[in-house]
């Protein structure tokens, strides 16, 4: 790219290219999970006016992971011109670091407010629920780089934030449990964004002396690994509804197996010499988590409505 494409480049759009607002459904995908899971389960009162709060505030832990992580990876030589994973705006010089970072801190903050906010309505428990949040997405670099960050990621975008929404919404730890089951799926598929990244970078981040998890497994173990979190994602949902945790129309989740398995598909060409054959199968399985989330979404609430 030119000095003057790059000067004509606007600060909206490099900011844009920075937050990456593609990912974003890595965190409403959550949100809109646990809503529905209220909505169809909770028999308690329900502040729905908070959904608003909810649904605003969210995305800044992805904001703000993802600007850390971008200014991070560049400190450490992650990212560099040959690899993959950024946004680019560091590497291609296109913004400052400085400016990266201060706009990671600055999603921080913003999250803070809102969660001071919630924390007015439903206590001291829901301000330590979102400084935990907060720090996982501070650290979430150092995590990574030491082979956690798949087990990071499952927890807090699935777990921590189906159940981060359900009790800003409820203020109960009623049906604790039931969510960290049935949020499986959704944490499977979650973490298989990360690892299918992890996999394609294999060779870049053993260059920078970084660890993820598929750098220490190996490619092959990351084929597997993979394919486990897809079709795992799948199975659970068959047998959360044998269990009667999930209603029968959760099989609309099968809509979107042929995307899975194109997925599936393509992780077998991984390559460590060659990571280019997989260069998009990150964002290709972020498509697939927002459509399965979706339609199970969208199944749970049929169940609300159709008994």
């Amino acid at each position: 790219m030119n000095n003057s494409t790059l000067n004509d480049r606007s600060a909206v759009s490099l900011w844009m290219q920075a937050i990456r607002p593609f990912s974003l459904t890595a965190t409403l995908i959550p949100v809109i999970f646990g809503a529905m899971f209220t909505l169809a389960f909770y028999n308690g009162p329900v502040n729905w006016s908070l959904m608003i709060l909810i649904a605003l505030g969210t995305p800044f832990f992805q904001l703000s992971g993802n600007l850390l992580s971008e200014y991070f990876d560049f400190k450490h030589n992650v990212d560099r011109k040959d690899t993959f994973g950024s946004s680019r705006v560091l590497v291609d010089g296109l913004m400052q670091p400085k400016a990266v970072l201060m706009g990671g801190i600055t999603s921080l903050l913003i999250l803070l407010i809102f969660g001071i906010i919630l924390t007015y309505y439903r206590g001291i428990d829901m301000l330590v629920i979102g400084l935990f949040g907060m720090l996982g997405s501070y650290f979430y670099s150092t995590l990574k780089y030491k082979a956690l960050g798949d087990l990071h990621i499952f927890i807090f975008f699935g777990p921590l934030m189906i159940f981060g929404t359900f009790y800003a919404l409820t203020g109960s730890y009623e049906l604790v449990k039931e969510i960290a089951v049935v949020s499986i799926p959704i944490g499977f598929l979650v973490t298989a964004i990360l690892h299918a990244n992890n996999t394609r970078d294999i060779k870049h981040d053993g260059e920078a002396n970084v660890k993820t998890f598929a750098s220490v497994i190996g490619v092959n173990s990351s084929k597997l690994y993979y394919r486990f979190l897809l079709v795992g994602a799948y199975l659970a949902v068959g047998i959360f509804i044998a269990m009667k945790l999930l209603p029968i129309w959760s099989l609309l989740v099968l809509v979107s197996f042929p995307i899975a398995m194109k997925n599936l598909k393509l992780i077998g060409k991984a390559d460590v010499e060659n990571p280019k054959e997989i260069a998009m199968l990150d964002i290709m399985t972020a498509q697939l988590h927002m459509i399965f989330g979706l339609l199970l979404s969208i199944s749970i609430l049929i169940g609300y409505f159709v008994k």
